[in-house]
Parts: C-alpha cells; sequence; structure tokens
C-alpha cells in the first residue's frame, strides 16, 4: 500500500554512493593480504584466554557453522544479537506509532516491521565491519577485541572490504523496498555509517555520533507507513539518542583502563566519577521526550504507551536503588 516505484537512475545513484563511500573507507586503510604480526601487547597466556574466551561466546548457532564461515558471522556480530535489537527497536516504535496514527492494515504493518528487521541486522553488521576495518590496530591493544577477526589476521582487510560492499548492497536493497522518502532519509545516513568509528580518535564524545546514527530508524518508520510527523518523530529520535549514549557509556566504562593505553577516547573517560548522575539526568530528559512523543501522536494516553513509561520509571528508579553494585564501574 505504502510502496512506490522507483525510476531506474535512483538505484545507480545508490550505487554510486555506496562506491564512493568505500573509496573513502579504503583511505583510511592500509589493504594487506598477509597476516598481521604477533601482538605485542599481551603475554601469550592472556592472548590464549582471550581466544578460548572468544570460542566460548560463538553460541550454539554460530558454532555451527562451517569453519571457514565463522569469521564473517563474527565481523557481522552475529553471535551478540543484542545490538540488532536496539538498533531495530526505535523503528519498531516509529512503526507501530505512525501505523496507529494512520489506521494502517495489520499486513503493512508486519511487512515494514519485517524489511527493518532485515535491514537493522545488515547494516549493524555493516556498521561492525566498517568499525573493524578502521580500528583493526587499536583493536590489537584491547583484550576484549583482540580477538576481532581482523585484529587477529583471521581476515585480510581486503576480504573486510569485499564483506562490507556485499552487506551495503544487500542493505541498500532492503532500503529500496520502502517509500522514496525513506530512501532520500536512508542514504543520508551512510556518511556517518561509514565515518562513526573514526571519531573516538580526536573526541570525547564518539558516542553521539554513534546515537545519531544507530537510532536513525526512529526517523526512517514515519515515512515508511505513509506519514511525515516532525511534531513527533523528532522527540522520539531525541530520546532514543540519548538512551543509546547511556548503554553505549557503560559499556564504555568496562574498557578505560585499555582506552587510555591505546589512545581512544569516550564518554566514560570524559565524565569519569560525574557518569551516574549525568546518566540519570539523561534517563530524565529521555523519559520526557518520549512522554512529548506520545502526546503530540495522540497516542498518550493509550493503555500500551502508558504501561511503556510506566515500566520506564519504574527500571529507572529501580537502577538508582541498586547502583552501589556497579559504583566501581564508574570510578
Amino acid at each position: 500500500m505504502f510502496l512506490q516505484r522507483l525510476t531506474p537512475s535512483r538505484p545507480l545513484a545508490s550505487f554510486k554512493s555506496s562506491l564512493k563511500a568505500s573509496t573513502v573507507l579504503n583511505h583510511q586503510i592500509r589493504l594487506h593480504t598477509t597476516k598481521n604480526p604477533p601482538n605485542q601487547h599481551f603475554t601469550p597466556e592472556q592472548l590464549t584466554e582471550a581466544r578460548i574466551q572468544r570460542n566460548k561466546g560463538l553460541g550454539p548457532y554460530v558454532s555451527k557453522l562451517p569453519e571457514k564461515w565463522i569469521p564473517y558471522a563474527e565481523l557481522m556480530r552475529l553471535e551478540k544479537p543484542v545490538g540488532t535489537w536496539l538498533l531495530y527497536l526505535p523503528g519498531t516504535w516509529a512503526i507501530l506509532m505512525a501505523g496507529m496514527q494512520v489506521s494502517a492494515p495489520l499486513g503493512s504493518t508486519l511487512w515494514m516491521l519485517g524489511l527493518f528487521g532485515v535491514g537493522s541486522l545488515i547494516m549493524r553488521g555493516a556498521g561492525c565491519t566498517i568499525n573493524d576495518l578502521l580500528d583493526y590496530d587499536l583493536d590489537s591493544k584491547v583484550i576484549r577485541s583482540v580477538e576481532r577477526p581482523i585484529a587477529s589476521g583471521r581476515i585480510t582487510e581486503r576480504q573486510g572490504l569485499a564483506f562490507l560492499g556485499a552487506q551495503t548492497t544487500v542493505g541498500i536493497g532492503s532500503l529500496l523496498q520502502l517509500p522514496t522518502e525513506c530512501w532520500w532519509l536512508g542514504l543520508s545516513s551512510l556518511p556517518l555509517v561509514f565515518t562513526y568509528p573514526l571519531f573516538k580518535r580526536f573526541t570525547y564524545y564518539p558516542q553521539a555520533m554513534l546515537s545519531a546514527c544507530f537510532n536513525w530508524a526512529a526517523l526512517l518508520g514515519f515515512p515508511a507507513m505513509g506519514i511525515m510527523d516532525f511534531p513527533t518523530m523528532l522527540p522520539l529520535y531525541a530520546g532514543s539518542v540519548l538512551w543509546c549514549m547511556i548503554y553505549d557509556t557503560i559499556y564504555a566504562h568496562q574498557d578505560k583502563k585499555f582506552d587510555v593505553k591505546a589512545g581512544v577516547k569516550s564518554t566514560a573517560l570524559a565524565w569519569g566519577s560525574h557518569s551516574k548522575k549525568i546518566m540519570n539526568y539523561m534517563a530524565t530528559c529521555q523519559f520526557s521526550l518520549y512522554a512529548i512523543a506520545g502526546l503530540n501522536s495522540g497516542l498518550l494516553w493509550g493503555p500500551g504507551f502508558i504501561g511503556g513509561l510506566s515500566i520506564f520509571a519504574y527500571r529507572k528508579g529501580g537502577s538508582e536503588q541498586s547502583g552501589q553494585l556497579l559504583e566501581g564501574l564508574y570510578q
């Protein structure tokens, strides 16, 4: 119902844009086809333990893939699906809110949710591939990431680039199934997708760039359902950006001591012991922005929205009460 036919020139333009972005990425990294030299940052015992932990973390599905496929599955983090869900959720919120506003048929809503699911899986994987291509030198200095496929030499950069090209092609193919407004809006996020891993090298706020990129689906979901409701989609997007900054800052706190040695910057290092207070304030703003989105959409007093905000408030209060368990993380 909401799909629109694109002219032949638009797919061609999309591939040209993808090729241009890949060319920029190609200039950022040094292509090689040989294995990486032995790691000088960790002892053999530490590297062995990292390898054991990586194998344990493959899970019941990725571990059963053919051995040659496993590094590529790791490159797109198939063994860690949480990231895909975090990318997918803002899009589902947008689709469901927009669908209720326009009284969309169930079939159209489910179709869009499915397309966004495929897009989230592929583009989250592409983002991880880009990250590993640009950061393999930094990954080799952090024990948590030293076993990533490119940093460990199990995949060369040339192979990684070829895989990225395939991922981008599939991602663009999914995007072209959406209305034209979505296509242009989605294409405009590509510069963020291809460059956000670089920001940790020169700013303490790479989480802001990641969050701006990672929650783009909160904007795409509305035109996907045939509506451009800016008073609703903008606060929904802004609230999701804050949400992403919160959980990625918590994630960054785990690697602080390694990040300092590697020269990697993050909000965890910028905020230090003030992180908990800052994130509590951001969570309050997130709650308020979601409430504004609900109010502007006319859905605020619906049972689903009230239930969601109530759960959010309850969990925020519970996290504050149990925060002493994580106090050491923020020091």
